[in-house]
């Protein structure tokens, strides 16, 4: 195509060759000053005043660079797109004061529940689709692009946790196949590039559902990731949204791994939780309701660990005394939890049943729960405590 051009033959520029051929006009040196044959010159009017001022002739120029660097890096025909592409999402698509046929996606809708991979698969527009299926390389610029031009982070950060959920959280590792090692790498490379895009203030980071943080920090330790900054920063995201979680997005071992007791999902929930009483709870046991709220989250949490038969009866108990007594206001989750434990350990004796039982209350159950609690054969009665 250089050559017809040279010759002076009819031939089309279209984003599809645009960057190739920029990038051989290079490599031929076809720069001259005031001629015709300065092809440089003349590709680089064509990506500036044609290409670069439309999203999918943007994209299809900056996808087509991913086989031409360091060429194209080095003409600044990928910084020019990725430029091009976050102005355009700032001016045209997401500008708040424009009206469009779509409200601009946030996160609002996903706050109100469990997080879940197909409720987020089914929010996404189309353009977030055109970002979110470009190389994490490319991805990566553009994002920290948009902030450079202004664009707030509550429409930043939708396309973060929707690249994350197409590029890590949907993945399955690959444990069997020949290249599972490359695959897995990558993930994690991906994912710790997601984590260091996420915003750090205590505001920003408000923006995203905790339970896209727990679904990271899940994959971590499916990828082998157990220690680090990566996992410091998760695991700070969520002490400080952890009375909006939900139990659901707790993260919960599986029997296959052996027992729930040392499995490194329980230890990364003792942490959790450890942290969240050290930094709001300390010295002041107050019940406010965001701590009420966390502890009975832990004790829904508990009532799953106790069904592994193989937890000791000292293990559990270390769990619950993770969280005051004087922040439960509510002991009925509590109750089951314990329920559920001597269910499955009916080999206690009387003064173990006692023990583990000791700071259950009455007066903190609901009717209904406190008739059963009377009732079950298995809760060591006291008078004091079952009036």
């Amino acid at each position: 195509m250089i050559a017809l051009f040279i010759y002076g033959a009819s031939t089309l520029v279209n984003p599809f060759n645009v960057a190739a051929l920029r990038c051989a006009a290079e490599f031929l040196e076809l720069r001259e000053e005031h001629n015709s044959r300065n092809l440089c010159e003349r590709f680089d009017i064509y990506l500036n005043q044609v290409a670069l001022q439309n999203w999918n002739d943007t994209l299809i120029v900056l996808r087509k660079c991913e086989t031409l660097l360091p060429w194209a890096e080095e003409l600044r025909i990928v910084s020019r797109c990725i430029e091009s592409l976050a102005f355009m999402a700032c001016m045209e698509i997401l500008d708040p004061e424009r009206r469009r046929d779509q409200p601009v996606v946030t996160l609002e809708a996903l706050a109100s529940q469990a997080w879940s991979l197909q409720i987020v698969e089914e929010i996404v527009d189309v353009w977030i689709k055109d970002l979110i299926a470009l190389p994490f390389r490319f991805f990566e610029r553009i994002i920290k692009s948009l902030r450079r031009q202004g664009m707030r982070e509550k429409y930043v950060a939708p396309i973060i946790l929707f690249y994350a959920n197409k590029w890590v959280l949907s993945i399955k590792p690959c444990n069997f196949c020949e290249s599972s090692g490359d695959t897995n790498s990558q993930s994690l490379d991906i994912l710790q590039g997601v984590v260091n895009l996420l915003p750090i203030s205590e505001n920003a980071s408000k923006i995203i559902p905790v339970g896209f943080y727990f679904s990271l920090l899940s994959k971590c330790l499916e990828l082998g990731l157990t220690s680090g900054t990566i996992i410091a920063k998760l695991k700070g995201l969520i002490v400080s949204l952890l009375n909006t979680a939900f139990v659901e997005d707790f993260l919960l071992p599986t029997i296959e791994k052996g027992s729930f007791s040392s499995s490194f999902e329980l230890a990364t929930m003792e942490s959790i939780i450890s942290s969240y009483v050290s930094v709001n709870i300390g010295s002041n046991n107050t019940p406010l309701p965001s701590k009420s709220i966390v502890a009975e989250l832990w004790d829904m949490y508990l009532g799953h660990i106790a069904t592994d038969p193989a937890i000791s009866f000292k293990r559990f108990m270390d769990l619950i005394e993770i969280v005051p007594m004087s922040i439960r206001q509510n002991h009925d989750y509590l109750y089951r939890a314990l329920n559920t434990f001597l269910q499955g350990h009916l080999d206690l004796s009387e003064e173990e049943r006692e023990m583990i039982c000791k700071d259950l209350k009455c007066q903190k159950m609901s009717q209904e729960i406190c008739v059963e609690v009377v009732q079950n054969e298995l809760m060591p009665l006291r008078k004091a405590d079952y009036p």
